[in-house]
């Protein structure tokens, strides 16, 4: 649990995807990530967290659903949805947050 929270304490935009490998959305999911992180670059930071395989995190964020996905700008979440979005509307969240 440390390490996460080295991760989403940088600088830059970290946007945690809560995901499990047996959903269907979160598969529809992974393709718009990858988008939004080409072309963002290093501007953003995303990591997927399976909560099949790390239940106190999602428990400690209150994760029921997947996908979910949390925004945070050092170390505060800023930012919070579940189920499938668009990459521009993921892409103009990060910028706007």
């Amino acid at each position: 649990m440390s390490k996460f929270s080295e991760i989403i304490n940088q600088d830059q935009p970290v946007l945690v995807d809560f995901f499990a490998d047996w959903c269907g959305p979160c598969k529809t999911l992974g393709p718009i990530l990858k988008q939004v992180k080409d072309q963002l670059g290093d501007d953003v930071a995303i990591i997927k967290i399976d909560v099949d395989k790390n239940q106190p995190l999602a428990a400690k964020y209150q994760v029921r659903g997947v996908p979910t996905m949390l925004l945070f700008k050092n170390g505060k979440q800023v930012w919070r949805q579940s189920g499938v979005l668009q990459k521009d509307d993921i892409i103009n969240v990060i910028k706007n947050s």
